[in-house]
Formats: structure tokens, C-alpha cells, sequence
């Protein structure tokens, strides 16, 4: 690892730290207040939990706001099949803002995820990785990346394996700002939109 990058990795941590942590305290209020929210129209945990894996296959909890009707036995064998019957309408605005995302602020800030980085996936596709796929876990999973600004869930699987994969070769920490200015602007004005009013070139 050549010096430059390690420094960049260095203050990628950094900036992990101090925007997690910040970012807590200012969105505290809202936090507050979609917990009450969830309690009050959705019976059970406020948090939704999952095994996931990261960097060098090592496991951890994410944490998101609960979106669904609890369903353990779905929950635990990954059935999505009835996804759209348990689905709140909270649950539904949660998701289209990305608030439901912000829990996981906490696991940037333990050191398990990054603000910017392939997303965390679950063992049973780890465990189905080609040698070329597994590269995805040699960096911090992030709560954006790279595919998530150029089409996320609208790309195949392939497609966004190569992005994770391009990101963590040519990661720098203009990148990372890059990918965290375009996921704030997807956020507010939404991706169809953004994309043609503003005609962004992607980023890479």
C-alpha cells in the first residue's frame, strides 16, 4: 500500500468519525422523533437489525429505522416475497428520504461501516463471491457508494459489482466527497429528476 493511499485512508477514517458523530448530534431531534412515530404506528422494535459482512469478511449489525410489519420468520430466511404487504406508509416516506438509513450513522461512527463504500451485503451472497467479487470486502462497507449514485437498484447485480470494485481502486478523498455531495442532491430532488434537470456526467 503506497503512502498516498494510506494517508487517504487515514483521513477517510477521520472524516468517518466526525461526520458520524456529528452528524448524530445535529439529527438528533429527528431521530427523536421517528422513534416516537414508529412506536406509535408500528408495533415492535423501533430498529431493524440484520447480520451483514465488511471489510475483510468481518461480521457486524446494521441498523436501520424499521420500515415493515415484523415478520421473523421472513426476516430470517431473506423472504422479500411479501415485502409489499408489510410495508407501513411511514415505513414507505422513511425509505423514499433515506431516513430509515440513518441509524447506521452509529455504525460508521463504531468503525463497522463507512460513510462512502460498496454496500454491506448478507453471508449467503459472501459465501457465493467469485475471486473477483470478493474484492468488494478489502474496504469498509459504505451507506452510499459509487453504484449508489450512478443507478443504484436500477443496475444489474454485474454492474454494480464493477463500481464497488473501481471505487475502492481509484478511491481518494475527493472521490469520497464527490459520491457524498451527489447522494445529498439524489436525496432532495430525487435520482430521475437529478439526472435530467441537472445532466450529471457519472462519477468515477
Amino acid at each position: 500500500m503506497n503512502i498516498l493511499r494510506k494517508f487517504n485512508l487515514f483521513i477517510k477514517r477521520t472524516l468517518d468519525i466526525l461526520g458520524s458523530g456529528l452528524g448524530l448530534l445535529i439529527i438528533s431531534p429527528l431521530l427523536i422523533i421517528v422513534t416516537i412515530l414508529i412506536k406509535v404506528t408500528m408495533p415492535g422494535p423501533v430498529f431493524f437489525k440484520q447480520d451483514r459482512v465488511g471489510k475483510n469478511m468481518k461480521g457486524f449489525q446494521i441498523l436501520k429505522f424499521r420500515t415493515m410489519k415484523v415478520d421473523t420468520e421472513a426476516e430470517k430466511n431473506l423472504d422479500f416475497s411479501k415485502d409489499e404487504d408489510r410495508i407501513t406508509t411511514l415505513g414507505k416516506v422513511l425509505r423514499r428520504t433515506k431516513i430509515d438509513e440513518l441509524p447506521q450513522l452509529l455504525n460508521v461512527f463504531l468503525g463497522d461501516m463507512s460513510l462512502v463504500g460498496p454496500r454491506p451485503t448478507v453471508m449467503v451472497q459472501v459465501e457465493n463471491y467469485t475471486k473477483y467479487e470478493e474484492q468488494r470486502l478489502n474496504m469498509r462497507p459504505g451507506m452510499t457508494g459509487l453504484a449508489q449514485v450512478n443507478g443504484n437498484i436500477t443496475l444489474p447485480w454485474e454492474q454494480r459489482i464493477e463500481y464497488d470494485i473501481e471505487y475502492i481502486k481509484k478511491f481518494s478523498f475527493l472521490l469520497d466527497c464527490k459520491i457524498l455531495i451527489k447522494t445529498v442532491a439524489i436525496v432532495l430532488f430525487g435520482e430521475a429528476k437529478f439526472k435530467k434537470e441537472k445532466s450529471l456526467k457519472k462519477i468515477n
